[in-house]
Formats: structure tokens, sequence, C-alpha cells
């Protein structure tokens, strides 16, 4: 008897992506179905980066494809589309770059920029073209997270190469200015500083831009909001009560500007002991995911407050990089899979589809 179709993907109904709940088969991830005798042969196409899930995904696949009566041979190719999504009304896309995500907190010391070089590092890890823009005008810190240094180049005069490395394309204030001076700056010349550094870098084909911003609710932060087409924001913040409380104005600036909140990072949550393995909640227990319930947003995740965190960043060699296959990747990838989902779930982009209107004294 024949095979068919149908019975085919009524078995891989079965099979739910991990992230969303939802089966394969209704939201078309399974595409290209080919059937001969007893060979079958399929595409999955998830809208996000999922490298460390694929070979689990896979195996799933394969085992239900089996359960239909005359199925010799399965093969399944699971790909990643990433596509860019809307942005705030009457912003432009960046040349190069489909999204772009802030990585903002409410207050400084909350882990914020380890947490955006790492969130990075798991973008690219799961498959993704990832850049990362250091925002923090007044502190740059990723020229020593990312062990980078120089003055960018320029190859037609107009914009900068965005600096490489481990597997990212980077830019910073810190690689235009000498280390030890201080940006005595007022706002709207800092946030023009930092409007020019994001849109006169040459960012090459990125499925996601990671924008480290500076703590607060500025100029700068006021200027990203309005002027860069943001896909969303991640907030980052400790579970203490005065990080929660500066964390919340953040969360209200962005949606009062219209920009989708990704969900919330609770960083430091927990304190294991290196000697005997005691765990202590040094800054309160599961603030930031209370705070997320009582927004209404996805919680993330909470990262622990681990020694090697903060020594793999300090030497430019960041957790995600340094410990690829370890216990904290494995959170950080965790992480960066979820916002990229929600990324996934938003409307996508359309402007590019529509053809420019030119309007002349001859028309």
């Amino acid at each position: 008897m024949a095979l068919k179709e149908q019975d085919l993907l009524a078995a891989l109904s079965s099979v739910q992506d991990p992230h969303t709940g939802t089966d394969l088969v209704s939201t078309r991830a399974v595409r290209n179905v080919q059937i001969s005798g007893g060979d079958v042969a399929f595409d999955v196409e998830l809208g996000y980066p999922a490298k460390s899930l694929v070979p689990a995904l896979r195996s799933q696949l394969i085992a239900a494809a089996r359960t239909v009566p005359g199925v010799e041979n399965v093969s399944v190719n699971v790909t990643s589309k990433i596509v860019a999504h809307a942005v705030q009304r009457g912003v432009q896309l960046l040349p190069g770059v489909k999204n772009i995500i802030a990585v903002s907190s409410g207050k400084g010391g909350v882990g914020k920029s380890t947490t955006a070089v790492n969130l990075a590092l798991a973008l690219a890890a799961e498959g993704a073209q990832v850049g990362l823009l250091d925002a923090d005008v007044y502190g740059p810190s990723m020229p020593t997270m990312t062990a980078t240094s120089g003055k960018p180049e320029s190859l037609d005069g107009k914009l900068m190469e965005p600096k490489r490395a481990m597997g990212l394309q980077i830019n910073s204030i810190g690689f235009l200015v000498d280390e030890a001076q201080a940006m005595i700056w007022r706002g709207p010349m800092a946030s023009q500083a930092l409007e020019q550094l994001i849109t006169q870098t040459r960012w090459d084909n990125l499925d996601y831009l990671v924008v480290d911003m500076p703590p607060g609710t500025g100029d700068i932060q006021l200027t990203m909001a309005q002027k860069v087409p943001l896909t969303g924001a991640v907030i980052v913040t400790t579970p203490q009560d005065i990080a929660l409380i500066d964390a919340k104005k953040g969360i209200t600036m962005f949606q009062k500007v219209s920009v989708p909140i990704l969900g919330l990072v609770e960083n430091m949550a927990v304190h294991v002991c290196s000697n005997c393995g005691h765990a202590e909640h040094i800054f309160g227990h599961e603030g930031g995911k209370k705070m997320a319930e009582a927004q209404g947003l996805d919680y993330l995740g909470a990262l622990p407050l681990k020694m090697s965190i903060r020594e793999q960043a300090d030497s430019g060699r960041p957790t995600v990089a340094a410990e690829p296959d370890g216990e904290v990747s494995a959170m950080y990838k965790d992480i960066a899979r979820k916002v990229a989902v929600k990324i996934a779930q938003q409307s996508k982009d359309f402007s590019a589809k529509f053809p420019t209107i030119t309007i002349s004294k001859k028309t």
C-alpha cells in the first residue's frame, strides 16, 4: 500500500516545537515532503536559531515518521530562517541588520554588559549571524570583554568596519577614544555619537544586532528607543528590591515608545559557594520572576552569581566562548533561544516588499 502524505503529516504533528509547544505541522514548519516507495524526506524550517536542539529534534521527527506503516528510510533536514521583524513606526531598518535587540537595565551593577555579550555569543552559537554594539558611551566595556582594540578601519572613508572576534561583529566607542579618557559629554552629544556609531558601521548580513545599553532612562536611551529600529528589549535585573524599582522604570520607558519587551533576565539570582556548595540568595529570592509576572512579561531565566562568569568576561573570553558546553553556557543559550522565539512570533517587516515611489515634475 502506497504511503500517503497526509498519513506522514499526521504522524509528524505529534512532534512539538520545544520552545513554543505547538506542533511543527500546523505551523507549516514541515516543508518539501517527498515520498518514494518506503523512503521519505522532508525539511523543517524554524524561525529562530536552535543548533543545539537539532539532534534531539531530528531524532523525534524520525521516530514519528517511522510509526507510519511502510516507512523504511527517513531523511530530515532541520534549518533556521531568520527574517526582519517590525520596528517602531516611522523608523527604517538598518542596512545589513534584520533585528536589533536592546539589552537594558534601570541601574548599573546588575551584570547587563556581561549578559549582553553572552547573549550575543549564545545566539551565534545557535547558528545566527550576530553583531554586538557597545552603546554605553560613558563606560564602554566590550573592548575588554571581547579582547578587541584599535580604531576601526574604513574601506570607503564613510563607514566603519566592525571588529570581528569569537564569531561576532563588534563596534564600540571604546575603539575610538583612549582607554583612560573620560567621556565628558552632555546628553545630546553622547546621543549623536551613538547614533553615528550604529548607523555608520558596515554591519554584514546580521540576523541580530545585540546592543549593550547604558543604565538608566536618559537621552541615550531615548535616542535608541526613538531613532534606532529596535525589534525589542531585554531587561536585566537582580532580585534586589532597589534594582527592581529601577528596572521597572526602564520597562515603562520602552512601553511608552512602543518597543516590545522580549522578556526579563534575573541575574545574580543565587550564589553557590565554590568551596562547600552552599546556595545562598544574596540579593533576594525570585524578585525578578515575581516582577515579570506582575508586569505580564516573559521570564527568560535566572543566572547565578559565579566567580568564573566575572573572570571569563574580564579576560576577554566570556562564558559562552570559554566553556561552550558548560552548565552556565546552556543557561545563556536557553535564554537566547527564548529571545529569538519571542522575536519570531512578532509581526514581520514588510517594508522591503513595497517599491519606492518617487514623484517628480514629469509625473
